[in-house]
């Protein structure tokens, strides 16, 4: 029986320079746009519904500012269906697609606070090749913000 997963290949940190700690319990997104199997995984057709599987995750921060497993997303309008997919299984339906691009959504104005912000929310787009392991990390502060693509 092979050992449980620690952590998928997407994840991401987010340290408050602004304090200089880890940014602990930021609720984080984290969406396919696109590959070549799938033109735009977030186009609606009729009636608001999109193609195929959801590929929408969803977590938050921990006490490190790391996330290290996502969850399906289900929405506060979803039809009361649990989600049971995995980012590994939406990572193996694109095997030989070649690169897909997927988008980080930190709600940063929901840490910060109403108004004490300058970037309510920060969105980072990124492209993954097939079989590489992806980190990324987020600095940042009220009114400022870096990103960069970690080991």
């Amino acid at each position: 029986m092979a050992a449980p997963q620690t952590k998928d290949r997407i994840t991401c940190h987010v340290l408050d320079t602004s304090v200089g700690k880890p940014a602990k319990g930021i609720r984080v997104k984290l969406e396919l746009l696109s590959s070549n199997l799938i033109p735009s995984a977030s186009t609606p057709h009729h009636h608001g519904h999109t193609s195929g599987p959801s590929r929408v995750f969803e977590s938050q921060t921990d006490e490190d500012g790391r996330i290290k497993v996502w969850l399906p997303y289900s929405s506060a309008t979803s039809s009361g269906e649990v989600p049971v997919y995995t980012l590994e299984d939406v990572l193996g339906e694109l095997t030989g697609t070649g690169a897909s691009q997927w988008v980080l959504r930190f709600d940063t104005g929901s840490y910060f606070g109403e108004g004490k912000t300058f970037f309510p929310e920060v969105t980072v787009v990124f492209r993954v090749e097939e079989g590489q392991h992806y980190h990324v990390p987020l600095l940042l502060a009220p009114y400022s913000y870096s990103t960069y693509r970690g080991s």
